[in-house]
């Protein structure tokens, strides 16, 4: 039996493990999952593309016999719902035998809430529930978010000026922010499924919104403009930012402009992620970053937002904010 300090190394790693899906598995949530024998990892998954195989599915067939009295650390859950896709994780997991399970949280599925965990429990295999919650939860929650409010989980991302320019007036932007700044934003579109500008940014900058990183182009998001252009070729197109609800198998959508497009997101109360690239300039009366979305008061404005993370990206800084609950 390992230490509480133990079992949270490896549902973190399971944890890590699980974001290696984030943005490719459809519908389904990205999870994580280590399986550990007399402390050595024997087995190691995650949802794969599509959705299948489940992470439990993968680190089991990797462990092979060695699962039988294992330690089993999961990010959600194990499925109980019977799928022509693949086979049911909990009987998976019951037919290894292993000596316990640690689940990090609740599926919100109600094909499998709860039901994933008696079914371990009627099979005489002791499971914990709760361990890196939060964590795990983050790192699913787009998942969470389009089972629990029918809608994608948004990032508005927002490469700025010091004094809050997007642009200068006359609509120069490249290049904002350096090069370590520009590159974490496209790991950030590699871990989305969708990506969405407003129709006023396709018509200026005729973006590409692909992923421009070795060995990650293949994780392209779909890319969507807001407005009434014609999308083109490959393109969605939505018509408000509640529209977004309708995009398929979209449990992570990137938002990446304009100022009108900003505003029309956060007026909606529909940005769950902020990002924002802040660069060591200074440009007066450029573009702002956001347009008036109606706040009615300075008292509004304060406690929407909570900051989770800060770096150093070169000479830019990045800061991550969440939207307080």
């Amino acid at each position: 039996m390992l230490t509480e300090n133990g079992d949270s190394r490896y549902m973190a790693a399971a944890i890590a493990l699980s974001e290696r899906g984030r943005g490719r598995t459809g519908a389904n949530p990205n999870v994580g999952c280590i399986i550990v024998k007399k402390g050595i990892v024997v087995g190691r998954g995650w949802t794969q593309p599509g959705g299948r195989p489940h992470a439990e599915a993968m680190a089991l067939e990797q462990a092979g016999a060695a699962a039988r009295g294992a330690d089993i650390y999961v990010t959600m859950e194990p499925c109980a719902h019977e799928s022509t896709r693949g086979p049911t994780c909990s009987n998976l997991v019951i037919d290894a035998k292993p000596a316990r399970v640690l689940v990090a949280t609740l599926d919100v599925d109600e094909r499998t809430r709860r039901h994933g965990i008696d079914r371990l429990g009627e099979a005489g295999i002791p499971v914990s529930i709760g361990l890196l919650e939060q964590e795990a939860h983050r790192t699913m929650a787009g998942f969470f978010m389009r089972l629990e409010k029918g809608r994608p989980h948004i990032t508005l991302k927002l490469a700025m000026s010091l004094d809050g320019c997007i642009a200068m007036a006359d609509g120069t932007s490249k290049w904002i922010t350096g090069d370590q700044a520009r590159r974490h934003a496209h790991l950030e579109r590699a871990r989305s499924d969708a990506i969405l500008v407003g129709s006023g940014t396709l018509e200026a900058d005729q973006p590409g919104l692909d992923v421009r990183l070795s060995g990650l182009e293949d994780r392209s998001p779909q890319p969507v403009v807001l407005g009434q252009s014609d999308a083109p070729d490959n393109w969605l197109r939505v018509d408000s930012p509640q529209a977004v609800a309708d995009l398929k198998n979209v449990n992570w959508l990137l938002v990446e402009g304009g100022a009108g497009t900003a505003a029309s997101f956060l007026n909606a109360g529909m940005v769950d992620r902020l990002l924002l690239y802040r660069a060591p300039i200074v440009i007066g009366g450029g573009l702002p970053g956001i347009a008036d979305f109606g706040l009615e008061s300075l008292e509004a404005a304060h406690g929407q937002w909570t900051r989770i993370e800060r770096c150093d990206l070169g000479e830019d800084v990045l800061e991550i904010y969440e939207h307080a609950a």
